[in-house]
């Protein structure tokens, strides 16, 4: 018996299972390209790289690369007096003590990159000595959160570690973002300027991109809402762009909904049917202007089963609970005892009747949250005798003989580290530390198709909630966009700077977000595939994501324990939601969308009132100006808290008629040490 710990959750060193052949024929046809490219036979190398798929990166041979990252690295070579780079820093430290409290917040955001920037440069110039004592001096006045990046960063000892070490190509290939206010960066520049400190002024000049803006300079809380990501902040001009939020119109559905009239004690009344419109498809069925075109991307067409579901779906919702800060939700949590290897990964359906899960060891299995079992479908020849014109020959399909309360689904080699059931329950993805992605199809409980694109393990995987698609991201930092009936991805989303480690379709599938280990989260367009959205304000890897049910708002949640919502059409931080003691691993609104749901690995589930935040939402801010932005970070927006005894929460879901449902695996507190 093996329980669930943090360790289980936490990612897996990647393990080399590149094929060989595969690599054999990419080196044949970038030699071919190679050899047109050197008699400049121009069309023909466009015409082959056209079909191949083949960028001009890859053309770059070892040396080309060599030559590039020696040519970046040269940026660090200085003639200035070692000794000196002690004196360079304190001086800087010491002016920002010395400065107005108003300044000093913001000025301080300048002392990070400086102190990274000079390390490297001590290193490169052959300083190793001086470098390991000019960080020995200054580390721990760092911010805490940057401490982890700072622990790989003292693994650079010698100038040939510059160009293996992962987190300095981020850092010499992208310039360290800084919004300042007009009248703190003037102080700096003048300070630097009369003391003379050009080595300063240089680095700043060369590594750093100050965004100066006119307006009062920000508070630490505004700083630490935009902030914290591993090259800083945003680029003022990456949020430009036209976000369609809104949700797509739903066909039009008559839906008869049955009602029953209380009659007087001892009477009968028949039950009336009569057809009428559900409030909320009326709703969805107005023409949003911030909904994109319905032929925007090619969804698949709604069958009739596709019908009759959304038909028991609005009836459904026609009975929700409503949620707000004095209507608690009603909770149900599903915990996994006595597990032989833990559990990674936890999925529930969205009608709630399925619940998936996978573990350490690569199987996946899935249950039944209803009375019903689950059965697999017929063999050939008895599906030869049914009739398929019979009003029930979906039942009849299925073969009651193998009916169970769960099903074990084995095909992966290494532990699953997601899995996503499809919105009409007939299939099911995984992703795997073996690199792969599968679908399973949910009627004959077996593997229908292995996808390979990712160079390793896959951490995150889910469907859009059309289905066809489906998003996957990985430790290569990318994310991708496939189809189900296509075994190569449609779309390759490429720009984090780390780790890419969840994903999620936006509810009119139009977009996809990630977040990553390099603490930003990003909105990507799937026609286009371009980014229209960076997010900052994590501290930590982003491990969470989900959608608000209108689609303007999304919120994370990641390692440095706070929940952050952020508005789509701007793309600004709206709140900032602090509570947990440990890393959020899962998130959930609720169907009305007045409340989120939150939980992770302090064993805790809490309730946030998303109601509050969006009444004290200022909507008429300029938010081009970064000291109007305000984020609401006040501790009412919890409204309670849920305690598990030892279990992480590991997946939450709300119900059509919004109850939350939680589940996790157990983990046994530690026994207590005896005295000898």
């Amino acid at each position: 018996m093996a329980a669930k710990t943090a360790a289980a959750v936490e990612k897996k060193e990647p393990t080399d299972s590149a094929d060989t052949s595969v690599q054999s024929d990419k080196q044949t046809l970038l030699a071919v390209l190679q050899f047109l490219k050197k008699h400049n036979l121009k069309d023909t190398e466009d015409l082959l790289k056209q079909e191949a798929k083949v960028s001009d990166d890859d053309l770059k041979t070892e040396e080309d690369k060599k030559s590039e990252v020696s040519q970046a690295l040269a940026v660090y070579k200085s003639d200035d007096d070692p000794s000196l780079y002690e004196d360079l820093y304190r001086n800087l430290k010491n002016f920002i003590d010395s400065c107005l409290d108003v300044h000093k917040v913001e000025l301080s955001t300048i002392l990070y990159p400086v102190f990274v920037h000079m390390y490297l440069e001590l290193v490169y110039n052959g300083h190793e000595w001086n470098a390991w004592e000019f960080y020995s001096k200054f580390w721990q006045d760092q911010e805490e959160h940057r401490h982890p990046d700072l622990a790989i960063l003292s693994s650079v000892r010698k100038r040939d570690h510059m160009d293996k070490n992962p987190m300095l190509s981020s850092f010499r290939s992208s310039a360290f973002i800084l919004r300042m206010s007009r009248d703190s960066y003037t102080h700096l520049k003048r300070h630097l300027q009369e003391k003379r400190l050009s080595p300063l002024l240089t680095i700043i000049q060369d590594h750093l991109f100050i965004d100066v803006f006119d307006g009062v300079p920000r508070t630490q809380q505004q700083i630490q809402a935009t902030g914290g990501a591993l090259l800083g902040e945003v680029d003022k001009d990456a949020n430009k762009a036209k976000v369609y939020y809104g949700l797509l119109k739903e066909p039009e559905l008559n839906i008869p909904l049955e009602e029953e009239e209380e009659g007087q004690e001892g009477e009968e009344k028949p039950k009336k049917k009569k057809s009428k419109k559900d409030p909320l498809l009326m709703k969805k069925s107005k023409n949003d202007p911030n909904a994109p075109q319905p032929t925007r991307i090619p969804l698949p067409e709604l069958k009739d089963q596709d019908k009759v579901e959304k038909t028991r779906a609005f009836r459904e919702a026609m009975r929700r609970a409503k949620l707000d800060h004095s209507h608690m939700p009603s909770v149900c949590f599903y915990t996994f005892l006595n597990v032989y290897q833990g559990v990674t990964s936890v999925d529930i359906s969205d009608d709630s009747s399925l619940l998936a899960a996978g573990f350490a060891d690569g199987p996946i299995k899935v249950w039944t949250l209803t009375p019903g079992k689950l059965r697999a479908m017929k063999s050939p020849d008895d599906l030869e005798m049914i009739d398929k014109e019979a009003d029930d020959v979906m039942e009849r399909i299925f073969d009651d003989r193998t009916a169970s309360d769960n099903k074990v689904l084995t095909g992966h080699s290494g532990a699953v580290y997601a899995t996503s059931i499809g919105p009409h329950r007939e299939h099911l993805l995984s992703c795997s530390e073996d690199g792969t992605i599968r679908l399973w199809s949910l009627h004959i409980w077996s593997n229908l198709v292995c996808y390979k694109g990712h160079n390793f393990p896959v951490w995150d995987v889910c469907f859009s909630p059309h289905g066809y698609y489906f998003a996957s991201v990985g430790h290569d930092r990318t994310a991708r966009v496939w189809a189900t009936d296509h075994y190569q991805p449609l779309r390759i989303f490429a720009g984090h700077l780390a780790d890419v480690d969840c994903c999620q379709f936006h509810p009119n599938s139009n977009y996809v977000a990630t977040g990553s280990s390099d603490k930003t989260v990003r909105l990507w367009d799937m026609l286009t595939g371009s980014c229209v959205r960076i997010m900052a304000g994590h501290q930590g890897t982003v491990h969470c994501l989900k959608f608000s049910p209108d689609g303007r708002y999304l919120a994370a949640g990641g390692a440095d324990c706070l929940v952050m919502l952020w508005d789509l059409s701007t793309g600004t931080a709206v709140a900032q939601m602090r509570g947990h003691t440990l890393t959020v691993y899962a998130l959930c609104f609720s169907r009305d969308g007045t409340i989120l749901a939150s939980g992770g690995l302090d064993n805790s589930l809490k309730v946030w009132d998303i109601q509050k935040v969006l009444a004290e939402q200022d909507t008429e801010a300029d938010t081009t100006v970064p000291s109007n932005i305000s984020v609401n970070d006040s501790p009412s927006l919890l409204l309670a808290t849920f305690s598990t005894k030892h279990t992480t929460v590991l997946g939450l879901h709300f119900t059509r008629r919004n109850l939350l449902l939680g589940c996790g695996p157990y983990s046994p507190p530690p026994a207590p040490v005896t005295p000898s």
